[in-house]
């Protein structure tokens, strides 16, 4: 069954949603400040659990207007996704 956003987002909003999804926002601050732009594997890296989870995270993240994809969905493995933040 691949990814889908619509049935991980419930896991968000979980308390181990939370401490998970503040990390992965954290980071995502602390990289693109340091480099304008950070790919999706960096964004994961100190951060522990179900990989769906963590990419649901980084949607909700999108979702929120918080990080903006500039990679072409669906030509990018995930892994190599890239965000910057929304006024960059």
């Amino acid at each position: 069954m691949p990814y889908g956003y619509v049935e991980q987002r419930p896991f968000v909003f979980t308390e181990n949603g939370q401490v998970m999804f503040l990390k992965i926002r954290d980071n995502a601050a602390h990289l693109i400040k340091m480099a304008g732009a950070v790919r999706c594997q960096e964004l994961l890296r100190n951060v522990t659990g179900d990989s769906w989870n963590m990419l649901a995270c980084i949607d909700r993240l999108v979702e929120l207007n918080e990080l903006r994809e500039i990679s072409q969905a669906g030509y990018v493995a995930g892994q190599h996704r890239i965000f910057v933040a929304l006024d960059t």
